[in-house]
C-alpha cells in the first residue's frame, strides 16, 4: 500500500470517527458537552481489534489490515455502503484490480463514432476526469470545451475554475459537492497516482471551495439524477443525466444528458445546433 493510501486511509477513519453520535451507539456523552465522536479504544473494542492496532491504521502506519478487519471497522462506523467501499479500496481490496491508466488523452475511435450518434449532449471521461471526447451537442451545450487548452480539458477542473461554466449551473454548490465527493470514490486506489495527485494540488491551489469540500471528505457513488443548465442563448434546459461504462473500455465513461420529457429542453436544444451549425 503506498504513503497516500495509508495516510489517506487514516485521516478518513479519524474523520468518520469524529462524526458518530454517541447516543445511536449506546454511549454516553463525554463530558458535560461533547455527544460526537467516539474514542479511538471504543472504536478497537466494537470492531474487536486492539487499540495499538486501530491507533496505528489511524496514523497511517505500514500495517496490513485484512479485509475482514476493515469491514468490522466499517460497520462500527456505519459507513454507507459507498463508502465502505472507499475504505476497502484505500486498504488495497478493489473489485478488480487496478490499472495503472489515470489520464486519457483522446477516446477510440468506436467510442467517438457512438458519441457522435447521439443527438443530446454526451461525453468521455478518463479516470482521472479528464474529458477524452465529447459529440457536437455537447458543444452546443458547453461551447467552450474546444478552446480549453488540454491539460485543463478535466471535468472538475473546469467545475471549479470556468466561471462561464459555473454561471450556467444554478444548483452549482450541490453539484460540485456531488462530483467531488463522487470523483473521490471512484478515484479510490488511483489517488496516489501522478495524474490524481497534480490535479487535487493544483484544485487545492485554485479553488478555496474545492480545497472545503474535499478535507470533508464526502463519498458518494454515480447516480442518475436531472441536471439542469441556464444556457445563455437557450435558455433553461433540463437533462436526466446518465453513464455508461464500455465493456471493452472500462476505464472510460460516458456521460450522457437525455432531455427531460415535458419540458422544452429537446425543442430548445435542436433550434441552438442548427444556429451553431448555420
Amino acid at each position: 500500500m503506498s504513503t497516500e493510501r495509508r495516510q489517506e486511509l487514516g485521516q478518513f477513519l479519524r474523520d468518520r470517527r469524529s462524526h458518530l453520535v454517541r447516543a445511536e451507539l449506546g454511549l454516553p456523552p463525554i463530558g458535560r458537552n461533547r455527544t460526537l465522536g467516539l474514542r479511538r479504544e471504543e472504536i478497537a473494542a466494537f470492531a474487536a481489534v486492539s487499540v495499538t492496532w486501530y491507533t496505528w491504521l489511524e496514523q497511517g502506519r505500514d500495517i496490513n489490515a485484512s479485509r475482514q478487519v476493515l469491514e468490522s471497522i466499517a460497520r462500527v462506523l456505519t459507513l454507507t455502503s459507498a463508502e465502505a467501499s472507499y475504505l476497502l479500496a484505500m486498504g488495497g481490496y478493489t473489485p478488480s484490480p487496478v490499472t495503472e491508466v489515470s489520464s486519457i488523452e483522446q477516446a477510440p475511435e468506436h467510442l467517438q463514432r457512438l458519441l457522435n450518434a447521439f443527438d443530446f449532449p454526451a461525453f468521455a471521461v478518463a479516470p482521472d476526469w479528464g474529458i477524452a471526447g465529447w459529440n457536437r451537442a455537447y458543444t452546443g451545450l458547453y461551447n467552450r470545451i474546444s478552446a480549453v487548452d488540454p491539460g485543463d480539458r478535466n471535468l472538475l477542473w473546469l467545475i471549479f475554475t470556468d466561471p462561464y461554466l459555473r454561471k450556467m449551473l444554478p444548483d452549482w454548490e450541490e453539484t460540485s459537492r456531488h462530483f467531488v465527493a463522487e470523483f473521490r470514490a471512484e478515484a479510490g486506489a488511483r489517488l496516489g497516482s501522478a495524474a490524481h495527485t497534480t490535479l487535487l494540488r493544483r484544485l487545492g491551489e485554485s479553488s478555496q471551495q474545492f480545497a472545503k469540500l474535499w478535507a470533508d471528505r464526502g463519498v458518494e457513488r454515480f447516480a442518475s439524477r436531472q441536471r439542469v443548465f441556464l444556457h445563455p442563448l437557450a435558455g433553461e434546459l433540463v437533462f436526466e443525466q446518465h453513464r455508461l461504462v464500455p465493456s471493452d473500455a472500462p476505464e472510460l465513461h460516458l456521460v450522457m444528458y437525455v432531455p427531460v420529457a415535458g419540458t422544452q429542453t429537446a425543442d430548445r436544444l435542436r433550434t441552438l445546433l442548427a444556429e451553431h451549425t448555420a
